[in-house]
This record gives C-alpha cells, structure tokens and sequence, in this order.
C-alpha cells in the first residue's frame, strides 16, 4: 500500500509538471501569435481616396430664337483646377427667346418654370442649395440692350427674380459679350474633342493628350454668328484674341462676333434690300423664295430690328408680299449685296464687314445653324465644295408644291433654306476664307452625346472658380495581409480558449491523487 501511494505521488507529480509546461507552451505560442497579429496590423496600411461625390451645375443660354437650360455634372475633385464636366440633361424652354417678352417681362420668367422644376427630380436634394445655376443671353438681348436698355434690364431682373425661388445657387444673369460667345463654344469644341485632356485607358487618370489637334468652332445662331480658333502665328491685332486657362495651359484664341450677322436678321436683312431694290413693283420677287410660295408681312414686322434701315416714315400697319422665284443665282448675288465683303484695314487678313481675321487654320466643327440647315440637304457632317453648290443649286430650283409633297417641315423653316445655304457658303467662302480649306469643316451637333455650343465652354471655364471638395480618405491594407491578420488573430483566440478549458480541467488535486 505505501508503495502504490509513492508511485501514485510520483506519477501525479509528472503529470501536473507536463501539464504546466503544456500550459505554458500554449502561453507563449498564444503570445507571440497576439504580437505577429499586432505588427501586421500596425504596418504597411494604405491610405485611399475614397470617389468624389459628384457636383452640379446648370446654365441656361438665352439665345434670340429659343432658350435651353443644359444641366453638367462633375467629379468634386478637379484636374488642374478646371472640372472634368460631362452633360446630363437638356431641357427646352417653351416659347420663344427671352428678349421677345420685351413688352411683358414677368411672361419671360415664367416661361423658365417648366425646365427648373424638372431638375428638381434630377438633383440630390441635399444639394440643391450648393448647385450653381447661370443664365447667360446672347445676340437677341445684345440687340434688343441696344434698342431699349430700360426693356432690356426689365426681362432680366424677371428672370433673375424666378430663378432665385428656386432652392439653387444663382450665380446671376446677364448679357453674354460676343467674344465671349465664341470663346466658349471653341472651349466645348475641343473639350469634346479631347483637345485639352483626355482618360488614361489603363491608369483611369486624366493627362494632357500628346500630339493634340487643336479645333476651331463655327456657330451660328439667329441674330449673331461666330468663329473661333487658334491663329497658326500670333495674332496681328490682340485685341481680337482672349487667353483663356484650362486644365493648367493658357491658349491664344481668336473669336469675332458678327452682330446682325445670324440667320435670322441676315434673312431680314434681305427682304429689306429686295423691298428697297423693287422700288414700287409689288408683290415683291424673292429670288431665294421658291416659285409658287408667298410670304405677307407687315411692315411694322419688317421693320422691327436694329439690324435694318428702315424708313424715316412708313405706316406700320401697311403690308408687303414676297413671292417666290426659285433663281439660286440670283439669290446668291443679292446675299453677296448685303454681306459687306470689302476688305479691312490689315488686308489681306480679313475676315468680313471690314473686320480683321487671321487665316484660317486647322479643322473645324460648324454647329447651330450651319448644322441644321446642311443636315437638312444631306450635306452633314461633310462633303465636297462641289457637291454642296450643286444640292444647292439644285433645291433652291425647286417648286414649292414639290417641296410641300416630299416634306413635312414648317413652312417658315421650309421656305428659308435656300437662302440659309446661300448665305453660309458666301461667309464660308467669300468671308472666312475656306476655298482652299474647305474640307476641314465638319457639320455637327454634337459630340459623344453632348451638343456643340457656348454652354458647355462656359460651365468648363466656371468651374475654375467653383471650389472642389477635400476628398474623404479610408485606410486599409492589402487583402493578403487582411487575411493573414485575421487567421493570427482566430488562432491566438483558440488558443487562449485552450487555456481556459485545461485549466477549467486541471484542478488542484490532481497533483495529490485520491485520498
């Protein structure tokens, strides 16, 4: 008996030294995979940039024919200060352009109401109050600020007051410069183009394009056209050009504006000089007109434009008739008669109405009007100088009762496509000298689902003055670190459960053995 209980003793005592060093095996193992756990943890993290939220803006472009309101948005961040701007809605105002509400200014503002309230569905509500809007007029209030500055004001400060009842960041409305109507259309231009930055396939960066083509812009709108672009040698007279900053560079531009130059008044223009020119003979021939189409006016209507000489006295209420005579010869020549060709002060570099131009260089996108009227004919996007003379020549010989059968255009847009095109070949040939060059023209709307015009140019050069966000930054690690943290940490907690159940086991008197 007292030699089972020696060995009992001995063999307790074994067990309880093999359990404590099992035990503290398990402690130091636990240790060090708690501390690999906490190193792994502390190094090698990696800070991102977590995406922009995206930012608003709207611009409305009170043109003389119509207005638009074109809604962009931009990543919050910016490359080089200037926003990464992309369109997101279009929304056409009802009615006519805000300068023929002259005699009821409030109609003007209201006419907005239908377009802003649908933005307001589009917009996060949280930020609506931080999303800049602009209203920026063109040609129509140009003319109607030099017929009555008093009307002029009136209509602006009506829609100034409708769109500040808006939950918006008004950032004001006002009268466009022409310059600056052709400066921001070649800013569209060749942001669309990808002339100022473009996205690095692989890197999904932004850099600046190398071997970049710069273009140049041709817009035409009702009451005012404009050419834009980049002179191949420094321009004669700097008074002509602006030096807007985009995405980090200065540009040289040259961009005139041709006042009482647009479609519109250019058409009214003419059916002055024919009245002018018949003397007493009526009805009146309008040789761009076709045969078979009459046109009756009032002369009041006529006569209802800074853009033409108008009698010392005439009765308002009197009519006049314009009957058509389908003679594209002579619709051209009488074009030529009031388009002032003579030559400018710096000849040969002119451009016309005695206004000096460089010469013309590189490609360019001809929109608004020029678009329109040669997509009409078939001639868009491009086509040979001879090809666009002879569709010409060839429409404007037509009847009038052809036309109506073969199309289902309004009548006032039908009639005035012969003189249209008339007139955009003799500024194009005769006045900006693209007879040698014609085939750098390319006739467009738009460009990767984005209309070719000033406001884009605008919102891009806007956003310079727009503050970006700071960006939200996260940190993290690798995923292959992530895990192995992970299974440290897991197995460092089995382990201490280990630990818990041993010594939940183990107690005292297992060391003793059983008295």
């Amino acid at each position: 008996m007292l030699w089972e209980s020696w060995f009992t003793g001995v063999f307790g005592m074994k067990m309880s030294m093999v359990k404590q060093a099992a035990m503290a095996a398990v402690v130091v193992v636990m240790g060090s995979m708690a501390v690999i756990a906490l190193i792994l943890t502390l190094v090698q993290h990696h800070s991102v940039d977590l995406p922009h939220r995206m930012q608003y803006g709207m611009v409305f472009d009170a043109g003389s024919t119509h207005t638009s309101l074109y809604m962009y948005r931009w990543p919050g961040n910016k490359e080089n200060n200037t926003g990464v701007v992309s369109q997101m809605l279009v929304c056409d105002v009802d009615g006519y352009g805000i300068s023929s509400y002259a005699r009821d200014p409030p109609a003007a503002g209201l006419s907005l109401r239908k377009c802003l309230d649908s933005t307001l569905a589009v917009i996060p509500a949280n930020q609506l109050r931080e999303t800049p809007v602009y209203l920026g007029a063109t040609a129509g209030m140009r003319l109607l600020q030099l017929q009555n500055q008093t009307q002029s004001d009136q209509v602006l400060e009506q829609v100034t007051k409708v769109i500040q009842g808006y939950p918006f960041d008004f950032r004001g409305a006002r009268i466009l410069s022409g310059m600056e109507e052709g400066a921001y259309g070649w800013i569209t231009t060749n942001y669309l183009q990808e002339g100022f930055i473009k996205q690095h396939g692989f890197e999904g960066g932004w850099v600046r394009p190398k071997g970049r083509k710069i273009w140049g812009a041709l817009d035409m709108g009702g009451s005012s056209t404009q050419i834009a672009f980049t002179p191949s040698q420094p321009a004669r007279d700097p008074a002509s050009t602006l030096g807007p900053k985009l995405y980090g560079y200065q540009y040289e531009v040259y961009t005139h504006s041709y006042l009482c130059y647009g479609k519109e008044q250019t058409l009214r223009q003419l059916q002055v000089h024919l009245l002018k020119m018949s003397g007493s003979t009526r009805p009146v021939n309008h040789p761009c007109y076709h045969l078979g189409d009459n046109l009756t006016l009032t002369l009041g209507d006529l006569y209802d434009s800074p853009c033409v000489s108008r009698p010392m006295t005439f009765d308002p209420a009197s009519v006049v008739t314009f009957t058509g005579t389908s003679e594209p010869l002579q619709c051209l020549n009488q074009i030529k008669n009031i388009t002032n060709l003579a030559a400018c002060s710096l000849a040969p570099d002119c451009g016309f109405n005695g206004v000096y131009q460089p010469p013309v260089s590189g490609n360019f996108f001809a929109f608004s009007a020029y678009y329109y009227t040669f997509d009409f004919l078939g001639l868009a996007p491009q086509s040979s100088l001879s090809q666009a003379t002879t569709t010409i020549d060839t429409f404007c010989k037509r009847t009038w009762s052809s036309l109506k059968k073969e199309y289902t255009v309004k009548d006032k847009y039908l009639r005035d496509y012969c003189a249209s095109a008339n007139y955009i070949m003799t500024i194009l040939l005769d006045g900006y000298k693209f007879n040698q060059t014609w085939g750098n023209i390319y006739f467009q709307r738009q460009v990767a689902d984005t209309d070719i015009g000033w406001t884009l140019g605008y919102m891009l050069n806007l956003t310079n003055l727009i503050p970006s966000e700071l960006p939200l930054v996260v940190t993290g690690v690798q995923h292959s670190q992530w895990a192995a943290e992970v299974f440290f940490i897991v197995f460092a907690v089995f382990l201490s459960l280990m630990v818990l159940v041993l010594l939940w086991l183990w107690s005292p008197q297992d060391g003793r053995g059983n008295k």
